[in-house]
């Protein structure tokens, strides 16, 4: 039997929810001084129900080699990763024109 999407109340393997989702979210990623001056790239604007930050930020650790975390509504990265986080996202199917780098 087929799982049917809570959301939009599709079959699974007809669901787009993951794909709109990206194209409607509006992310800003700032950087942040952390304990004892380090620095860390926020990464703000993700809906935990409908995109699965856990796969997001295992991708964004493996492309910079670096440690990271999710929670509620953000990622959070270690080091400063402004300059091409950006480009990272649009790779991943991100909207470039719902990013916004502070």
């Amino acid at each position: 039997m087929a799982v049917i999407c809570n959301t939009c109340g599709l079959p699974e393997d007809l669901c787009a929810c993951g794909e709109l989702d990206k194209d409607n979210l509006k992310i800003v990623i700032r950087m942040e001084e952390r304990r004892f001056r380090k620095k860390g790239t926020m990464i703000e604007g993700f809906d935990p129900k409908m995109t699965d930050m856990k796969s997001v930020v295992k991708q964004l650790r493996s492309a910079y080699a670096c440690g990271g975390a999710a929670k509620e509504g953000y990622i959070i990265l270690q080091g400063d990763h402004r300059d091409t986080i950006k480009d990272t996202l649009v790779k991943m199917g991100f909207s470039e024109s719902s990013i916004e780098v502070h």
